[in-house]
């Protein structure tokens, strides 16, 4: 695949219909399908110090990614800490900055690797990381440059992807929080009779009893709300 086809599928990801976890794969699969010498291809997104593997072509990719997780460093982990280019050009030879990492990707049959930090105005937020098992090579200034300019299509992508996914997330929050208010107004309605008060006094008794069970008091409108429809009695 062309970079030049790559980038323009990054381009057509409708981000606000499509869900995250499928934004990282589809770019992880292009990085494997445009990048010269890659083979296999993962996603690293990082909060704090904690690194995870998001996205990954194949097993060999999130194997090696867990392996230096699980060490506490290594190319990938550094590249999404520091937003910059990591590269390992021959595992055989070891290299000084990660002998272990080395060692371990040179067994599995990787040759060489390339990590590129998916930075973001004022941050980076993770890795893009590229597994070349034979064949072209993944380090070539060829194949480095097409990754870091790939790399930053997908940073960019990825950040919209994210924004989308917050203003879901908050509007599910909203529509959850408009929900457990008009149950919790129902419930007061339906205590209010049953109990012979004012609504301000049955969401006095509400909050009360919300308080004494240690629940939610959402959860104890619901429960209300349930009883009634179903024909139960309502415990009030």
């Amino acid at each position: 695949m062309s970079v030049d086809v790559a980038y323009a599928e990054l381009g057509r990801i409708l981000l606000d219909r499509t869900p995250l976890n499928a934004v990282l794969q589809r770019v992880a699969e292009l990085a494997r399908d445009c990048v010269p010498g890659a083979d296999e291809a993962s996603v690293t997104l990082v909060q704090g110090r904690r690194a995870t593997s998001v996205a990954f072509t194949g097993n060999l990719a999130v194997q090696l990614d867990e392996r230096q997780y699980e060490l506490g460093f290594g190319p990938c982990m550094d590249a999404a800490m520091s937003g910059q280019n990591i590269v390992i050009r021959d595992t055989a030879s070891g290299d000084p900055s990660y002998p272990g990492f080395s060692e371990v990707a040179a067994r599995a049959g990787v040759r060489a690797t390339l990590s590129v930090g998916l930075a973001v105005p004022g941050r980076t937020v993770g890795a893009l990381n590229l597994y070349d098992t034979g064949g072209e090579s993944v380090v070539t200034s060829q194949a480095r440059d097409v990754a870091t300019v790939f790399a930053g299509h997908a940073a960019i992508a990825l950040t919209n992807a994210l924004a989308v996914e917050s203003t879901r997330e908050l509007a599910e929050q909203l529509q959850r929080a408009m929900v457990s208010r008009a149950a919790i107004e129902q419930a007061k309605g339906i205590i209010a009779v049953q109990r012979g008060v004012s609504p301000e006094q049955a969401f006095s008794l509400l909050s009360r009893r919300s308080q004494d069970s240690n629940r939610k008091l959402a959860e104890l409108a619901a429960e209300v709300v349930d009883a009634v429809t179903q024909g139960r009695a309502t415990g009030w």
